[in-house]
């Protein structure tokens, strides 16, 4: 059974091309425009990894970090912060509210996988 992960960013072309591109690979991807649905997505269908932006309406990455963390299916989910956002500080607050990984935009397909593959398989 492929693993599923939940691509979360308010951007729609992003979100495209990681779905193409996780999707090309055999995993299963399950998508939001922000945190808020994201939030939902990852209440009604259990994934294996949540990828997300930080600068979305309504909820940014990190209260979305925050809040799946508090669900107790998430506690251990990897979750990957996929952003323009690259300072030491804002890399800091991620790992602070549990972030496991941090990828940059814009995105190396390869790399994405690569990252990918060495959290969840």
């Amino acid at each position: 059974m492929a693993k599923k992960i939940l691509a979360v960013d308010d951007s729609a072309s992003i979100r495209q091309m990681v779905s193409f591109t996780l999707r090309s690979a055999g995993y299963e991807v399950v998508e939001a425009p922000d945190g808020n649905a994201g939030v939902n997505q990852a209440k009604t269908t259990q994934v294996d990894l949540v990828l997300t932006d930080q600068n979305m309406p309504g909820m940014d990455g990190l209260t979305l970090i925050r809040t799946l963390r508090g669900l107790p299916e998430y506690a251990a989910t990897p979750i990957l912060m996929l952003t323009t956002e690259s300072s030491d500080a804002m890399k800091q607050q991620g790992r602070a509210v549990g972030a496991t990984g941090w990828l940059v935009k814009p995105f190396d397909p390869q790399k994405l996988l690569e990252v990918v593959r060495k959290v969840i398989g």
